[in-house]
């Protein structure tokens, strides 16, 4: 784990405990804010921690958490940590995880009840004694001993290529329903984000029961949660819940805009009515006053509503796609830049066949690359250390480069080229000869081994494939797999310098498993200057549709086309590989 990671951790329990023990909300977001920045850092916060203004310069953190921040660097502790941890049983932070539990509800079964983690937990549950404490009751304990047997089933977040295809089949099922007018998936899905907690769904509609009724019969619904004219919960079996909320058609889009966040989206736009003589919430932008009772309960109309664009230009700001959302400085800009599109990609530059352990001929791998309409597509299939992937020999190599020259003469229509994905060995070698390397159009250097090293060996093994001469792409840097495998922590920062510098495309792994690089790399290799690769990795041909997981990740991380190697011509690609030949 990484310097970077374990301050995130820190800060995120500080945040968490606060909440807890009922601070000011103000310190708990901050804490929560600088969790964020750190897990987003390209570079190695200890790199910064020899100057204090260096950490106070980043946008977010202050001089007391820059101060925490140097405290951890030098001792390997932060002392507001501990102490906090001491006032409460470390236990209970897992209890803050279960869906549904709030802090105030964590906080009544511990004083009162004595929950100190998920054990005991269940086990007043079990008792009774829960169900007999304030605001308790059967169904409210009944949902609870459901959460705990949902989460452990269920596990972590879902992965984005698992969770967006339920929300559009179940959009696309109550879109059919006579009198829906407008209905959307929204949350972190709408935002692009790698993994999903739950699916949040607005719908507007003259036939609010029908559509409800419709919802919770869904296929493979395992439980209803939730049955109300205006909102509905279900959970379905392949683990993940799923949230209808009936909203007015008139404030659609205020609703659409509170429900996609993100939640620091949201408190910058909230903020920023304030300061215009605005109140916002998920009915509208409403003119402000001194009455705490919700203006919508007032019969007070909103000055804006009906779309996210009227509101956003009330507050004199542009519409911001769902996935810049995050409040990493977007609300500062005067126009939205211009975001790259799954229509922009023209080529294919890392897929496999059957001669490694891809499933498609290099003819069939064409033909699916032309019926996308792409110009160009890269046959790269693994290299000879790749031993569980069918990697290459050099001989099997040449004997391919041969076959794939042949295909290219004879499939029209797409321009077929000669790659191979390389592997780079733990000290930074390739698993080729230069002069193997230098018969291939294309080279992908990706890590596929050693994948618990060290940053710092992480950094000096990636870097040496960055400066190698002959590799015009860096495959996945980190090799990690969501959920599954932390992959490398190397510092990115070094990375993208030396990628800018030697003319090198760091790629966006596009399969669902991997969204590697992350979102936060793609703005940094962006503001840098670099250049991205977004490929999908195809093995069989259901993979090229993991491109718009690609695509939503750069879109994440501000990438404009021009700096998308996959959405250049056919000519200024060409030229730029051959510039390393």
């Amino acid at each position: 784990m990484s310097t970077n990671t374990e301050l995130a951790k820190v800060f995120e329990e500080i945040s968490m405990v606060l909440e807890l023990t009922g601070a000011n909300p103000f310190r708990v977001n901050a804490h929560a804010r600088v969790a964020r920045i750190l897990d987003d850092l390209t570079v190695d916060v200890k790199d910064l921690a020899d100057d204090k203004k260096k950490l106070t310069a980043i946008d977010g953190i202050g001089e007391g958490s820059a101060e925490k921040i140097i405290e951890y660097i030098k001792t390997g502790r932060v002392k507001e940590h501990d102490d906090l941890l001491k006032q409460i049983p470390r236990g209970l932070m897992e209890v803050m995880q279960i869906p549904g539990l709030g802090p105030k509800t964590v906080k009544l079964v511990w004083e009162q009840a004595g929950v100190i983690d998920k054990a005991s937990l269940k086990s007043k549950l079990d008792s009774g004694e829960i169900e007999n404490l304030p605001r308790m009751g059967a169904k409210t304990v009944q949902n609870i001993r459901e959460a705990i047997e949902f989460v452990a089933r269920a596990g972590e977040r879902i992965r984005i290529g698992d969770a967006m295809p339920i929300a559009e089949e179940i959009v696309a099922t109550l879109k059919r329903i006579k009198g829906v007018k407008q209905i959307e998936y929204a949350g972190s899905l709408r935002r692009g984000c790698e993994t999903i907690g739950d699916i949040d769904i607005l719908v507007s509609t003259s036939n609010p029961t029908e559509v409800g009724k419709a919802f919770r019969a869904l296929p493979g619904v395992e439980k209803v949660l939730a049955s109300g004219e205006t909102k509905s919960s279900i959970r379905l079996d392949r683990g993940i819940q799923v949230d209808l909320r009936v909203v007015d058609d008139s404030c659609f889009g205020a609703a659409l805009m509170y429900f996609t966040g993100s939640k620091s989206h949201n408190v910058a736009l909230r903020e920023r009515a304030i300061k215009k003589g605005f109140r916002l919430n998920e009915y509208g932008l409403f003119p402000d006053d001194d009455d705490d009772t919700p203006p919508q309960k007032r019969g007070i109309k909103p000055v804006a509503a009906k779309t996210e664009q009227d509101v956003y230009k009330k507050l004199a700001l542009p519409w911001f796609p769902p996935e810049m959302r995050e409040d990493r400085g977007e609300l500062d800009l005067k126009s939205v830049p211009e975001l790259i599109t799954l229509d922009d990609i023209k080529a294919e530059l890392h897929a496999h066949t059957t001669a490694s352990d891809g499933r498609m001929s290099i003819e069939e791998l064409a033909k699916h690359a032309k019926a996308r309409g792409f110009h160009t597509i890269a046959v790269t299939d693994h290299s000879k250390s790749s031993v569980q992937a069918n990697g290459l020999s050099p001989e099997r190599l040449r004997e391919h480069i041969v076959a794939i020259r042949a295909a290219a003469k004879s499939i029209k229509g797409i321009t077929i080229i000669a790659g191979a994905e390389v592997d780079i060995l733990a000290d930074g070698r390739l698993d080729y000869d230069d002069d193997l390397l230098a018969e291939l159009d294309i080279v992908i250097a990706s890590p596929h081994s050693s994948l618990r090293q060290e940053p710092e060996k992480a950094t000096q093994r990636l870097l040496a494939a960055i400066t190698h001469p002959l590799v015009h792409i860096l495959g996945h840097p980190t090799g990690r797999l969501i959920n599954q495998r932390e992959g490398l922590h190397p510092d990115m920062s070094k990375l993208i310098e030396a990628a800018v510098q030697h003319n090198v495309a760091l790629e966006i792994n596009a399969h669902y498993y991997r969204l590697d690089l992350r979102d936060v790399h793609v703005r940094a290799v962006v503001e840098a200057g670099g250049l991205i690769a977004i490929n999908t990795d195809a093995h069989a041909p259901a993979d090229f549709d993991n491109l718009r997981y690609g695509v939503l990740t750069a879109r994440r991380g501000w990438l404009p086309p021009a700096a998308c190697i996959n959405a250049w011509t056919k000519q200024k690609l060409h030229k730029w590989l051959k510039a390393k030949r």
